[in-house]
């Protein structure tokens, strides 16, 4: 948060001046449901906003001086104002917001906009009446398990944008091996050539470059991230974690990094031998916890590291 403008306060204690630091303040979670009605075939999009601004805010902090606060609520109806005019994409909406914000507002230096986009699919249909391609023109169940995600920072004029999504739930019922592992005496997990490999993916990637067609760019890393899982043989989660970012590197040149938050959602095969019976690796419990937690970056090693890009941005990634 670099571009945070602070004020030192002259408070003084024995451990030296207390000033205030970085601060950011804003609107969570503004959930909304936009109806696109131009033709009689609708589309829904439902998103949740977080709005976090940046900039001189000192005064607040020190002298309870409100007259540089734009309200919460101000920001939470800018975002639903803002929905009027249409959404696009996750992406290009934040920037609409970070663009407003730090010019109506001089004292308003930067900040952070989250936007996560929730699925919607048409029902499908056998009927013709209001229906086209098999699909009802007004009626949707919510779809997938993923949630597709969008984070703009602002820092003054620079402007860095991330996407992603979260809860992308994957399992191979084969195809996953894991040995060779160091072992001690509190070592009890038995080595095996053929496992279930599961795991709920959450990616963030960074583009390098402002022009994109940010739906049809998410739209081809979800299917590269699905295909590399699927077709990696896997001999550890940080193995797949590394191809499925390999891969989107080398198809988009416009992301110069992508992070992983990956965990091993183990599933352990029932001992059906007291009840004198076998199982073949076809009977399993899924343990919700304690799981591995696999996080990792894949990145070009020509592109330099941009921290303020990832500021704030909770967990690994």
């Amino acid at each position: 948060m670099s571009d945070t403008v602070t004020t030192p306060s002259t408070v003084a204690s024995e451990a030296g001046t207390i000033v205030l630091g970085d601060n950011q303040y804003g609107k969570a979670e503004v959930r909304l449901v936009r109806v696109d009605r131009d033709t009689r075939r609708h589309r829904v999009t439902e998103v949740s906003v977080t709005s976090q601004l940046r900039g001189d805010f000192a005064s607040a902090h020190l002298e309870g001086d409100n007259s540089p606060v734009v309200a919460t609520d101000t920001q939470k109806n800018t975002i639903f104002a803002f929905a009027k005019d249409g959404i696009g994409s996750p992406e290009e909406f934040a920037i609409r917001l970070a663009e407003h914000f730090t010019s109506s507002f001089d004292w308003v230096s930067g900040g952070r906009w989250g936007v996560k986009q929730y699925t919607w699919e048409r029902i499908p249909t056998t009927l013709t009446n209001n229906a086209s391609d098999g699909t009802h023109d007004h009626a949707f169940v919510k779809g997938g398990t993923e949630t597709r995600t969008a984070v703009v920072q602002r820092a003054g004029e620079d402007v860095f944008v991330l996407a992603g999504l979260e809860d992308l739930s994957v399992l191979k019922s084969t195809g996953s091996e894991f040995h060779g592992f160091p072992r001690d005496r509190y070592t009890t997990l038995a080595e095996t050539d053929d496992r279930i490999l599961a795991t709920s993916v959450k990616a963030r990637w960074r583009y390098t470059i402002p022009d994109v067609d940010y739906n049809a760019v998410y739209a081809d890393v979800r299917r590269i991230l699905l295909e590399a899982f699927a077709d990696v043989h896997s001999y550890a989660l940080q193995q797949t974690l590394y191809k499925m970012g390999e891969r989107v590197l080398a198809a988009h040149a416009e992301i110069g990094e992508i992070r992983f938050s990956m965990p091993n959602l183990h599933h352990f095969l029932v001992d059906f031998t007291p009840f004198g019976l076998e199982n073949p690796n076809e009977v399993f419990y899924a343990a919700d916890r304690p799981y591995g937690l696999i996080e990792g970056e894949v990145k070009r090693s020509g592109v330099a590291p941009e921290p303020r890009a990832w500021a704030t941005v909770a967990g690994f990634c």
